[in-house]
């Protein structure tokens, strides 16, 4: 665990607009403490109201990237030094390209967007794959999956969470005797983290398996 930067950061934020639900911070710093010092490209979907954007460059570091991706044309404003936003939808492949393009090596993927079932699996059909292959992709609110204004509802098709729920399947493919192939996904996921709120993807490439057996002399 870290050493509570991210929750302190809030707590004393007078900068810019920052809201997050108080158990989000461990869940980051369990995930992406590894990162920080070490010039990490961060993409966050959802800018607001720019605090967000800005505690991750604290977070991170000098050298560190922060991109955020916004539909409304004033997020602009919360550009800075290591800051650059895009605008548009987080869905739209063309500005996905456009991010990927100038910035071709991502580690961090953020999804706080819309939190609209659509969008946050397009989105994620649209990034994941291209995420570094020792990165990590996070998607936040997921509670939305359950609540019918987002399009979500318990156990609804098309919901995030339902989707989730397949990638649960797809990382043990190796395992289905041929009923799940193995796919992309499973080569490149070393773990799905289901949290409150909150899941995880950390990408690694999964090694080859072993079951040795040890015994008494």
């Amino acid at each position: 665990m870290g050493d509570g930067f991210l929750h302190k950061y809030f707590l004393n934020n007078a900068h810019k607009r920052l809201h997050k639900w108080v158990h989000y911070f461990d869940i980051y710093e369990r995930h992406l403490e590894r990162f920080r010092g070490k010039s990490p490209v961060m993409v966050e979907i959802g800018v607001f109201g720019g605090g967000s954007l800005a505690m991750w460059k604290e977070y991170f570091g000098p050298g560190s990237k922060i991109i955020g991706v916004d539909i409304n044309p004033k997020c602009k404003a919360h550009e800075g030094d290591g800051i650059e936003v895009f605008i548009g939808s987080q869905d739209d492949p063309a500005i996905i390209e456009n991010i990927f393009s100038k910035y071709p090596n991502v580690d961090i993927v953020l999804d706080d967007g819309s939190h609209m079932m659509n969008h946050m699996i397009s989105t994620f059909e649209l990034m994941y794959d291209r995420v570094d292959e020792n990165g990590v992709y996070l998607v936040e609110d997921t509670h939305t999956c359950y609540w019918d204004d987002y399009d979500g509802g318990l156990g609804r098709e098309g919901s995030f969470m339902e989707f989730v729920k397949t990638k649960l399947d797809e990382i043990n493919a190796v395992h289905t005797e041929g009923a799940l192939p193995v796919s992309d996904f499973t080569r490149s996921t070393d773990c799905i983290a289901c949290y409150d709120s909150i899941v995880v993807f950390e990408r690694k490439k999964q090694g080859r398996r072993q079951a040795p057996v040890t015994r008494p002399m």
